[in-house]
């Protein structure tokens, strides 16, 4: 509805600049403007004097409304999480400064009354890159006491993994022997972390109110207007199939599929470096062979959430919850009801590391067919199952590009572990069982750790091997639709030339046309002595640091435990040769890269 001076209390320039303004907010800004203007409102009706708005009194004791949150977050999760947070608080009135850690100066921590910290766990226990320099001035000797300091943290990880929530923990833990008091509990959160963080977020707010007398009344959380969708990880879109092609040549050893989306009428917006995630099915073979193991109908009907949506329980299996990875959390839970002695022996004190080799390559079927079923009902045995995680893939396209449509690059994961053959269950679901026509339910994971310079004339450098190159095809679709001048520099890689060079005649198009500036390829399998990406930056390590040196942005996507780690290690040998300084001096190049969003990672 355009606003008028005949149906609003405002004039005619005020109508005209909010008619301009109110079509290009988004739903968060305008959940919060309401709030804010609730809260302002209720403030201004009362006398200063009896409702502050910065603080409150109770029993002699000032309550502070001020708070801040920090956010260490990989792939968007804790950031989006940290971002909700802050509008509920503002909604409730509180005055709420948010940052990412990387952002944060830390000198200002000893200021703060009221901290809360949402943080994810990256790889094996490590911090996510943009927590990285905070960590270390938590954890190192400049640390300050932090004694009047009340905080909570909001841990994310995955349970599958040895150190779940490792990073969370170690803010917990310090902030404690810092002299910081707790406002609420550390909570953990696995991959389904809506639940648990609504809990956190709860337990927080009551924490922060408790025996304040203020005049400022919560704000009610607002909803999308009548009639409008609003998709996200909680309500995915349903998209449409428009295409699904093998990339690789015939005789290649790998499989990798390009994969088009219909984003049409979703309404869903994304920038290069934003992924999209899948809720996946389990393969139905896998799932007959798990039924097979168990006593129970697979028709009987049960409960897959705590909203109490039913299903049969075949299909609950195939949909709704994990079956491919056993956690720690899942064998401890199956002891309690299962009673098996040799299960319960596995997680006595002093077998942790035989418990770790057990769980690795092994799933759900494997753990039944050796352990045998738990509880005495279908409904008790799917209760400790996590449910089904998204499985988040780089998007491989600009929507500038290409409106209404989202483009991946899967990789198909196959492989034999323990005598038996094993599939990815998104990428074989995508690989063999996706026709163009099918659907799959989606959502856009926006990441702002991945981002390219605001200035399009900075030079920007891409390591990207394999199916790490999505991001890149995205980037330089972006920069050719917008006409970006700053130079482009793409680092490629995989096995063989001839069936493995990915989105060759792209390349090839844009190399031509300038968009690409320059491009340097590495297939492993096509000489003696196998190559890779950072030996074709070793190559060229002088004018590599040319452009470091000319202000360049780096960009790493793909494979964390090798690749990544091995190009990061390049990068320092570099800048340390060709910047003639100290190991420590280059480490200190590249923190400092880091620091100013001039090295972002998307790995995994």
């Amino acid at each position: 509805m355009q606003l008028q001076v005949s149906n609003s209390p405002f004039n005619q320039e005020q109508a005209e600049l909010l008619n301009s303004l109110l079509p290009s907010l988004t739903e968060t800004q305008k959940i919060w403007l309401s709030g804010y203007l609730t809260a302002s409102l209720s403030v201004s009706n009362t006398s200063s004097a009896d409702a502050p708005v910065l603080e409150a009194q109770s029993g002699g004791k000032t309550i502070s409304k001020e708070v801040t949150i920090l956010y260490g977050s990989q792939t968007g999760n804790a950031q989006g999480l940290a971002e909700n947070a802050a509008s509920k608080l503002e909604g409730n009135g509180f005055q709420v400064t948010i940052s990412s850690m990387s952002d944060f100066k830390v000198n200002n921590l000893k200021k703060i009354e009221n901290l809360l910290i949402a943080v994810s766990t990256h790889g094996e226990g490590d911090p996510p890159d943009n927590t990285l320099s905070f960590h270390e001035y938590l954890h190192g000797r400049r640390a300050p006491s932090l004694e009047g300091l009340r905080y909570s943290v909001l841990a994310l990880g995955d349970s599958s993994y040895e150190f779940f929530c490792e990073t969370g923990k170690q803010f917990d833990k310090r902030l404690e022997e810092l002299g910081g008091t707790r406002l609420f509990p550390r909570m953990d959160c696995d991959l389904d972390y809506d639940e648990p963080a609504s809990e956190w977020l709860e337990g927080v707010l009551s924490s922060l109110r408790e025996g304040e007398v203020s005049s400022i009344e919560a704000v009610p959380e607002t909803k999308a207007s009548l009639g409008e969708q609003t998709y996200s990880r909680t309500n995915p879109y349903i998209a449409e199939v428009l295409e699904n092609i093998n990339l690789n040549g015939r005789g290649s050893n790998k499989e990798t599929h390009h994969l088009e989306l219909s984003l049409e009428g979703s309404g869903l917006t994304f920038e290069p470096g934003d992924s999209l995630g899948i809720y996946p099915k389990n393969d139905s073979d896998l799932v007959a062979m798990l039924l097979a193991e168990l006593d129970w109908d697979p028709e009987e009907t049960v409960k897959v959430n705590k909203q109490g949506d039913l299903r049969q329980l075949r299909e609950s299996l195939i949909s709704d919850f994990e079956i491919t990875v056993l956690t720690k959390s899942l064998i401890e839970q199956a002891a309690q009801l299962s009673g098996n002695e040799d299960l319960k022996e596995l997680l006595k004190p002093g077998n942790e590391e035989r418990l770790k080799e057990y769980r690795e390559g092994r799933d759900l079927l494997d753990f039944v067919r050796d352990f045998g079923s738990w509880g005495e009902s279908a409904q008790e045995f799917v209760s400790i199952l996590r449910k089904m995680p998204a499985r988040l893939y780089s998007i491989a396209s600009s929507l500038s590009a290409y409106p209404d449509e989202v483009h991946l690059t899967i990789g198909a994961v196959r492989y034999e572990s323990h005598g038996r053959e094993r599939n990815g269950v998104c990428s074989i679901l995508c690989a063999d069982r996706l026709q163009p026509g099918d659907t799959l339910p989606v959502y856009i994971q926006h990441n702002q750790n991945f981002k390219q310079p605001k200035n399009p004339d900075t030079p920007i450098i891409m390591v990207g091997p394999g199916t790490g190159i999505a991001p890149f095809r995205s980037f330089i679709q972006d920069r050719e639709e917008s006409e970006a001048k700053g130079k482009t520099w793409l680092f490629y890689g995989d096995q063989h030339f001839v069936t493995d060079f990915l989105y060759q005649t792209e390349w090839q198009k844009w190399l031509k046309t300038g968009v690409l500036t320059k491009m340097d390829v590495a297939f492993s399998r096509d000489t003696d002595e196998k190559v890779y990406v950072q030996d074709r930056m070793r190559e060229q390590s002088g004018e590599l640091y040319e452009w470091l040196q000319e202000g360049a942005a780096v960009y790493i996507c793909g494979d964390e435990k090798n690749m990544a780690h091995d190009v990061h290690n390049t990068l320092i040998e570099i800048i340390e040769k060709e910047g003639n300084m100290s190991h420590a001096d280059a480490q200190a190049y590249i923190e400092d890269m880091q620091q100013n969003k001039r090295y972002q990672r998307d790995v995994y």
